[in-house]
Formats: structure tokens, sequence, C-alpha cells
């Protein structure tokens, strides 16, 4: 029986350190100190402390981007905007279709954001701009 024991608890460390939790808004800085404007995850949950995982991109303030970088374009599925900070995004590429702005904040999960009637902004950028105060 406590070798099971013991055997879970190392599994439970194991998997402790794969689970990812969306950083405050206060927190986006680089290492340097110097402020981010927001960060895109690529990857979301079921599980909001598992949500903002997968690859990260960095958005730095006053950056304008109609067409995303390479494999970015519709893979957005968690997204943290820095404190002062708003980030506008759209739909289609060139900053066409429909628009959507966050404030400082955390959206763990965009598919609970609505996109028009039926649809929601889960893979759904394809352009953004950012800006902070």
């Amino acid at each position: 029986m406590e070798v099971v024991l013991v055997a879970l608890l190392v599994a439970a460390a194991a998997l402790g350190g794969a689970e990812a939790q969306c950083p405050s808004p206060s927190s986006l800085k680089t290492t340097n100190g110097t402020r981010i404007c927001a960060q895109l995850y690529t990857d979301n949950s079921p599980y909001y402390d598992q949500c903002c995982a997968g690859e990260v991109l960095v958005v730095e303030p006053g950056e304008d981007v109609p067409y995303m970088p390479r494999g970015w374009a519709g893979s957005v599925s968690s997204l943290v905007v820095g404190t002062r900070c708003e980030l506008t995004v759209w739909s289609r590429s060139g900053k066409k279709g429909k628009s959507r702005r966050f404030g400082a904040g955390a959206v763990p999960r965009l598919q609970e954001v609505r996109k028009g009637l039926f649809g929601d902004w889960n893979d759904a950028i394809r352009g953004y701009y950012c800006k902070c105060n």
C-alpha cells in the first residue's frame, strides 16, 4: 500500500510541472524589466489552471501586426493583456473582418468569448494591434 501511495505522489509531482496557469497582467515584463503589452498562447484546457500553455507569442507595446507571424494565424487559444494595455484583434488578415478589444486581464479560454451570433474567438485571430498607456 505504501509503495502505491509513494508512486502516486511521485506521479502527481511530475505532472504538477506540466500544468500552466495564466500569468497576472502586472507580471508581463521582459527579463530586463521592460513592459510586455500582451502574450498570446496556442493552447488552453477545460481546466483553467492548465490554460495559457503551449507556444507563446510576446506582443510589444505599439506592435501593429495586420498579418500574423508564420504559424500563428488561427492558432491563438488563450491570451493575457498587460496592465494599462489594450489589445485589438481581427478575425481576418489585413485587419479586416470582426474585431474585438481586450483590456488588461487574462482570457484563459477564447472559446468562451463570443464572435458574432454563432462563432467564438478560439483560433480566430488573424491580426492585432496592442497599445499601452
